[in-house]
């Protein structure tokens, strides 16, 4: 008698008893000289665990590209911008202690914000100047703790606010200066004569060099004092704008009718989403379309186990009818081929899970490795605007790879199973 089948009637039970699953075990391990399906079931795990590990590994880099670029976009920019009249220098005060009693509004800053021509030694450059007040840019995290040289003492100090300033990284190395150089900032809106305007020219001392890990604003930003940055623009006593920096920017939807409501009806009010509308747009289709994509990939690595189980119930087909000769319905041997189907899927899931999380964990020193193996940089961050690779594992994204990956290694099973069932014991037995 076959392997499958002993003697005697067939124990009955409940669904995916202990004889079904040990059925099912028993022909997920055995050979292929035994009629098994051994090497086509490692195949086709070898298959699904790449394929979820890649789906993992993909949407968490994205997703920490996206968490990275967005924390710090909004810590540099603030969260939500007052533009218009009752920004002046009348009634400037009045609404930022409006604004500022909100409920969840932490932080409201005016600033002057306007480019400028920036001459270092031997070199010039475009910048974007910040004027911002002494408290504020200390209480500005994303600056104050990331001063790669110098320091901010002085900052704001002298008349008019001093001529000190702070310099990003990029914009310092492309200018050759160092904390403690000078460098001329050169002003369009210069005073009106007879000719027409002329620019304005001031030196500064680099106070200070600060690193916020996004190039294009390590690239392109100088921070002076707001009274600088208005002498220097001639903006006179008014400001650009004023930023407002909330507890949790999730929040921007909920605090922004309040917001507005302080500001006034002349109040303009914008914040950081639309101001990146775009960027972040094309990151959320990218994201969907590569999930897309990847799911797909799934699906087709969990194909493999329709070949495996195919092929398993045609060596299997003798068992089969002996077993439904002594009892076994159809809907019980359609069960031990789903979860010989389902096993391979769910290891395969698992393990997949298991890689690509350690992977994510351990993506510092993997791109090091690569690095030095390759000499060729695998994360370029003048194209990526990010010092290094990131990485989030969410468990939201967890979760659906998980389903996913059980939904197809059920569907991928059911149809070999279904035809398990419907096999006809006499003529499976007819030949033999």
């Amino acid at each position: 008698m076959s392997e499958a089948a002993g003697p005697g009637p067939l124990p009955t039970g409940a669904p995916f008893g202990p004889w079904e699953r040990a059925l099912a075990f028993r022909y997920l391990k055995a050979r292929r000289k035994n009629g098994g399906i051994a090497l086509i079931a490692w195949i086709s795990f070898t298959a699904v665990t790449l394929a979820v590990a890649a789906l993992i590994i993909i949407m968490s880099v994205m997703n920490g590209f996206r968490s990275e670029i967005v924390a710090r976009m909004v810590g540099f920019n603030g969260h939500i911008y007052v533009q218009g009249p009752a920004t002046g220098a009348e009634t400037r005060d009045a609404l930022i202690s409006r604004i500022r009693a909100v409920p969840g509004v932490v932080q409201v800053v005016p600033v002057v914000q306007a480019q400028a021509l920036v001459v270092g030694p031997g070199q010039v450059t475009g910048a974007i100047v910040r004027g911002l007040r002494p408290e504020d840019l200390r209480g500005t995290p994303i600056i104050a703790r990331n001063v790669r040289s110098g320091s901010l003492n002085g900052f704001g100090q002298g008349e008019y606010g001093g001529d000190m300033v702070l310099a990003g990284s990029g914009m310092a190395d492309r200018l050759g200066v160092r904390a403690g150089d000078s460098i001329s900032v050169i002003s369009p809106n210069g005073a009106a004569t007879a000719f027409g305007s002329t620019p304005r020219r001031k030196s500064y001392t680099v106070g200070g060099v600060f690193t916020v890990g996004l190039t294009q604003y390590d690239a392109a930003y100088i921070y002076m004092p707001l009274e600088q940055a208005q002498l220097l623009f001639g903006r006179g006593d008014s400001v650009d704008l004023i930023e407002v920096n909330l507890d949790d920017a999730d929040h921007i939807d909920a605090l922004r009718p309040a917001i507005q409501a302080a500001a006034g009806p002349g109040a303009v009010i914008t914040d950081w989403r639309d101001e990146n509308h775009a960027f972040f747009n094309a990151l959320q289709v990218e994201r969907v379309a590569m999930r897309i994509i990847l799911m797909i990939v799934v699906a087709i690595a969990m194909l493999n186990i329709i070949s495996g189980l195919i092929m398993l119930v045609k060596n299997k087909g003798r068992d089969i009818a002996i077993l439904r000769t002594i009892g076994a319905s159809p809907a019980a041997v359609m069960r031990v081929f789903v979860m010989v189907g389902a096993a391979i899927g769910l290891s395969g899931a698992a393990c997949g899970l298991t890689f690509g999380a350690l992977f994510c964990i351990y993506i510092d020193p993997i791109q090091s490795f690569v690095e030095h193996v390759t000499g060729v940089s695998v994360f370029a961050p003048e194209a990526y605007f990010l010092p290094r690779l990131p990485a989030r594992v969410e468990p939201g994204e967890v979760v659906l790879v998980l389903a996913w990956s059980i939904l197809m290694s059920l569907v991928a099973a059911i149809l070999p199973a279904w035809q398990a069932s419907r096999l006809d014991p006499v003529e499976a037995l007819r030949y033999e």
